[in-house]
């Protein structure tokens, strides 16, 4: 007998191939490396200027290391049950099968992917208040960053999305290293006052508040947690098992450009200066060459997750009719529906948090608790039951560390939301801008 789940979920294995990113119906590992470091956080240093380089560097290694064993459980965990295809339905699994459960993870999901496109609408708009002096309303920009990417969103297959894939992550290297190399040949940073020379500090300044810290750990985390779309692309591999191979890769890079170009940038423009993102650090001309190079991820990206987010709102709608890999008007007018949906949502959504840093610590605070530690404990308790998980020292410690997870998932959640709200209500009481839906300018 059919489950609940099974009469509400698409058979994503039979309709994978008509989505999937390349044209024999299956992703490889460099598919995964390349959306991975294609990617804006990169460009926030803020955490370094508000920890300070030693504890920033620590910080970004530890959270790397816990993304990659809780990936690599991850893996394991998709191994055993491959008919797990998503996050909904291993939400699903591990909750004992509840229906509820799994349409609570649907949710979360699919915000996760608006607050992320909406992400992208603002650094969108940033990049064109940058690179014009600020000549339109900054709502025009966001207007014109939505619908491009709107327009990327509307074929209904990936096939192209390697490539550029692969593209976006080589300007994105660029860029960063543009950045890095930049704010150490410049003059001095954006913004310099005379005489007022660029503090840098091996560890946090004296008065550094909690909410200046933990929005600090929220962004770096939020930058390196990326677990919620492996399941799918697990199932979408020819061969699973050399997943792990594309996640050191990954890690090993992630480590490697966030340490670099935080230590980097941080030391040349210090606390008074820098800025999220960091770009906002250089002199104007080398910071609309360096930003540039941003554009195509800005782009991609969000097209890529709003691509996520409507096959998955479609498949539920047209699962099982002939609409569903027709190319009828009733198909492509509910394709283009949804995808315009999504993106008014995250244009609204960078209305109402329009700060970089902010809303990263936002969506850190509400998705990767759950996504990027308290999911994946629970999948290892699953894989080693009660009598197993205790056997021997180095099982027992490995399962402390486990709990040790649910319990950080769950402070980044509450502890997290707090200071995500309280940093924006400070940035909003700080007059950093002058409301929502302004035209006042977000150029860097």
């Amino acid at each position: 007998m059919a489950s609940a789940k099974e009469k509400s979920v698409p058979d994503f294995e039979k309709d994978a191939k008509i989505f999937s990113s390349s044209d024999d119906g299956f992703v490889s590992g460099d598919d995964f490396v390349a959306r991975q470091i294609a990617q804006e956080g990169g460009l926030d240093v803020r955490t370094y200027s508000v920890l300070g380089i030693v504890p920033g560097i620590i910080l970004t290694i530890c959270v790397a290391v816990i993304c990659l064993y809780t990936s690599l459980v991850l893996w394991q965990y998709c191994l055993k049950y491959p008919e797990l295809r998503d996050i909904c339905d291993i939400g699903q699994k591990l909750f004992g099968g509840s229906v509820t459960a799994y349409n609570v993870t649907c949710a979360f999901f699919i915000l996760n992917n608006l607050f992320t496109q909406a992400l992208h609408v603002l650094v969108g708009a940033e990049v064109l208040n940058t690179l014009s002096n600020s000549s339109q309303c900054t709502i025009v920009f966001a207007v014109v960053s939505g619908c491009i990417c709107f327009f990327f969103t509307l074929p209904r297959t990936l096939s192209q999305m390697s490539y550029i894939a692969f593209f976006s992550a080589g300007t994105m290297g660029i860029a960063i290293s543009l950045t890095m190399i930049f704010s150490g040949v410049q003059s001095h940073p954006a913004g310099y006052i005379p005489g007022d020379e660029p503090i840098v500090t091996a560890v946090s300044i004296v008065g550094t508040t909690f909410v200046q810290g933990m929005s600090a750990f929220l962004n770096i985390t939020f930058t390196l947690v990326g677990q919620s779309a492996v399941p799918s692309f697990i199932a979408e591999m020819k061969n699973p098992k050399d997943f792990p191979k594309a996640l050191y890769v990954v890690t090993i890079a992630q480590i490697i450009m966030l340490s670099l170009c935080g230590a980097v940038v941080y030391h040349f423009v210090g606390n008074q200066y820098v800025t999220a993102p960091a770009v906002g650090s250089l002199q104007p001309i080398l910071k609309k060459f360096a930003f540039s190079f941003a554009i195509p991820t800005t782009f991609f990206l969000g097209s890529l997750y709003a691509s996520v987010t409507a096959r998955f709102v479609f498949f539920r709608i047209f699962k099982n009719t002939k609409h569903l890999n027709s190319n009828s008007i009733i198909a492509w007018t509910s394709w283009v529906t949804i995808i315009a949906v999504s993106w008014i949502i995250a244009f609204v959504l960078a209305q109402v948090v329009p700060f970089f840093s902010d809303l990263l610590s936002l969506m850190c605070a509400l998705f990767d608790g759950w996504f990027g530690f308290i999911f994946w404990a629970m999948a290892y308790l699953h894989l080693n039951p009660s009598p197993m998980r205790w056997n021997g020292v180095w099982k027992s410690v490995e399962t402390l560390l486990n709990y040790f997870f649910i319990a950080l998932g769950v402070f980044i959640l509450v502890a997290g939301l707090y200071t995500a709200v309280q940093s924006i209500m400070d940035s909003y009481a700080a007059n950093l801008i002058s409301g929502v839906f302004s035209c006042a300018s977000t150029a860097l």
